[in-house]
């Protein structure tokens, strides 16, 4: 048989899980009224404990009286007694508050942190688009320690928020809502989630000032492997985009990849080639003399935000070789392509080659339009390699 306050800390406990406060508050009109047990006095309590069993009823007899909630009673026999005993048998509570009421009664300090949350919650749920109110709900910790109107200006932040539309500004100067200059660098992991919810986990994938077209004003980490061993005095290594501005490297061919787990994919040894991976949208580096004189390809993604960066990489180095980012390559991984749910800007296409201008029109109007460079096979990633290994310099 249990107590008020086992089954406040029990509902106190509850609400930690995101599940249940999404199934008992995002979906109530199924999930109430909540039936909690309370449990029956066994034969030896009844005869061994009456002055427990007494303190249990008069609680309930407490509760009954006062609530929150209503208590189910039931008669009761037992060998012991001369009369049926009514016993309580269930604590019904009937909505929300009621619950949120018994857990701050009786739950102690995690029923009191509740009813905190409840009232934090609450407040922040009036004030923000439906659209959020699952990832608010869920997620406490991702805005638990933010002043409520901060949470509500992100939220309207967000809805007007775009891929690109930071035109490569700086996060600080991007007044959107109310915002300050430090409101990006306070609330980057809420809104990335805000942004999330709208646009199917894109601005994670990408990075929060990648998504947004934001300049970097913190300098870019980027992985330089030599294809040939000897060309450097290490395997791989992390320079800072800057330096890697100001210092050439030592070999006459170098490739451009957009994601970093990508590297395992290159064919090795290939003849006087580094590769530097995991550039992204941070491409201004390459507007640097010392590449101009260099055979410089790109892979990327097939979806509108590789070919996105492929564009800015071209508009840099006209000179350019686009690797595997071509229609033949998209339309024999078919199979492997998947929902696109950002479309990239296209203010930068008109540095594209009419090939891959061509190819981002078809892809945006397809349902499935993104194929991640991962997927494409190893024996494709090899024949493309080879192939510009072959061509003329300044070929396609």
């Amino acid at each position: 048989m249990k107590s008020p306050a086992q089954l406040g800390g029990h509902l106190a406990r509850q609400w930690q899980r995101a599940d249940w406060r999404e199934r008992y508050l995002l979906h109530a009109q199924e999930a109430w009224p909540l039936r909690l047990s309370i449990g029956l006095p066994d034969a030896q309590s009844f005869r061994d404990a009456s002055t427990r069993l007494r303190t249990h009823l008069q609680q309930w007899q407490g509760i009954e009286q006062g609530g929150p909630g209503v208590v189910q009673w039931a008669q009761r026999s037992y060998r012991a007694g001369s009369t049926p005993l009514a016993v309580p048998t269930h604590w019904v509570l009937a909505r929300p508050s009621e619950a949120l009421a018994a857990m701050a009664r009786f739950g102690g300090a995690e029923g009191l942190q509740t009813q905190a949350d409840h009232q934090a919650l609450a407040a922040v749920l009036a004030g923000v688009d439906a659209r959020f109110h699952r990832l608010l709900l869920r997620r406490l910790a991702l805005w638990r320690a933010a002043p409520v109107e901060e949470v509500v200006i992100a939220s309207r932040m967000a809805l007007r928020l775009q891929p690109g539309c930071a035109q490569n500004k700086p996060l600080r100067a991007l007044a959107v809502d109310g915002n300050d200059s430090k409101f990006f660098e306070r609330h980057a992991g809420l809104l990335t989630a805000l942004l999330d919810a709208l646009f199917e986990g894109e601005a994670s994938r990408q990075g929060l000032a990648a998504f947004l077209g934001a300049s970097l004003e913190d300098d870019h980490w980027l992985l330089v492997a030599p294809l040939t061993p000897g060309l450097l005095p290490f395997m791989r290594q992390r320079v800072r985009a800057t330096e890697l501005r100001a210092t050439p490297l030592p070999a006459r061919r170098i490739l451009l990849v957009e994601n970093e787990r990508c590297l395992h994919t290159l064919s090795q040894p290939l003849p006087d080639t580094i590769a530097v991976l995991g550039s992204g949208l941070n491409l201004g580096w390459l507007d640097t003399g010392w590449l101009r004189g260099r055979e410089v390809a790109y892979w990327g993604d097939l979806d509108t935000w590789g070919l996105h960066m492929l564009a800015h990489a071209c508009g840099h180095l006209p000179q350019l070789h686009p690797l595997l980012m071509d229609r033949a390559t998209f339309d024999a991984h078919r199979h492997l392509a998947v929902h696109e749910p950002a479309h990239a800007p296209d203010s930068a296409l008109n540095t594209l080659p009419p090939e891959q201008h061509a190819l981002d029109q078809h892809l945006r109007a397809q349902a499935k339009g993104r194929l991640e460079q991962e997927f494409v096979s190893q024996a494709c990633v090899t024949q493309a390699l080879a192939h510009w290994l072959r061509a003329p310099a300044g070929s396609p």
